[in-house]
């Protein structure tokens, strides 16, 4: 799972949906032991700097013209066939490119097909486009991009729920981006986390923003105190040895931060710890655009505590 591209996503209200427990749960019974406020950390100028340079690299990627804010248009394919294009009159209309782009079929086994329209202009792997198999991102070589000059439409795939996309290196998401409000770099929120490795994988049931639910592979938990609270964060990780990935939520959750939780990524725990350094956390991609699917933070990533570091909710732009 890459640092910049998290799984097929976002976050919408999170439902109550749990696959599994953690091992090392806080005590049934009784108040938990109180404990001094974690002390104010003197900020090393070099850690400090790296953040920056961290957000500015960011910053740079959703800059690019097929980032998140790239996204104009998205929707639900249903089985059958449907008309595509930019005029009313096509079942599926998209922002921009030629009146009418052709015909899209989804078969009730979930096979995909686009035939052009004549005088269409369309493209796909740089060569014109007469009919083809559209391939979600599911599958190897996918998404299937259907090009109108430097426009895209493809089909993608959450659960049993096929949907639309399209993007638009000119999307004025694009344009008027300033960059992402944050909290002022706190080193008390880089935490090393006691790390347990599960026995066997478990798989935790995560809801996305468009209400299907994804299954996905937790090696293990971490665990830390803050506050005078224990918290347990489980993180998803699809293959051993890539980065931990954890979609989280707090109590700045909704007020200053996105309401449906964050993501950060962590390196692979070494040595029992894991390093969760929380001025990273960051908008989930549907929090910078409501054309992307993402999945939300289960309950057992809902931390007692606020988290005042890394990024503060993004003033979405038309």
């Amino acid at each position: 799972m890459s640092r910049h591209r998290p799984p097929c996503l976002v976050l919408a209200a999170a439902a109550s949906l749990a696959a599994c427990s953690p091992a090392d749960p806080p005590p049934a019974a009784g108040p938990p032991p109180v404990q001094a406020a974690a002390p104010r950390v003197v900020a090393d100028p070099a850690y400090v700097a790296g953040i920056e340079r961290w957000r500015e690299d960011r910053e740079r990627r959703l800059r690019e013209p097929d980032g998140w804010l790239s996204f104009t248009g998205s929707g639900q394919v249903a089985p059958g066939v449907h008309r595509v294009g930019h005029a009313a009159d096509n079942a599926i209309v998209v922002p921009g490119g030629p009146e009418h782009w052709g015909v899209l079929r989804l078969e009730p086994g979930g096979a995909l097909s686009f035939e052009a329209a004549p005088g269409a202009a369309l493209a796909v792997d740089g060569k014109p486009l007469r009919a083809t198999r559209l391939l979600t991102q599911l599958e190897e070589g996918g998404p299937t991009s259907i090009h109108a000059g430097d426009q895209r439409f493809y089909v993608v795939r959450t659960g049993d729920v096929h949907g639309w996309r399209y993007r638009d290196p000119q999307a004025p998401a694009l344009q008027a981006f300033a960059g992402v409000p944050h909290f002022p770099v706190d080193p008390s929120w880089r935490i090393e986390a006691r790390w347990q490795t599960f026995d066997t994988p478990r798989t935790l049931d995560l809801v996305t923003s468009n209400g299907t639910i994804e299954q996905a592979r937790v090696p293990g938990q971490a665990a830390f105190e803050r506050d005078g609270r224990h918290h347990v964060l489980l993180p998803v990780q699809e293959k051993d040895g890539e980065d931990l990935f954890f979609i989280i939520a707090d109590r700045t959750s909704g007020k200053q931060t996105y309401g449906g939780g964050r993501f950060l990524y962590a390196p692979p725990a070494r040595d029992g710890r894991v390093v969760l350094d929380f001025n990273q956390a960051v908008n989930p991609p549907c929090a910078l655009n409501g054309h992307v699917v993402c999945p939300t933070a289960p309950p057992e990533n809902r931390l007692d505590v606020a988290v005042a570091a890394g990024e503060k909710t993004y003033p979405k732009h038309p």
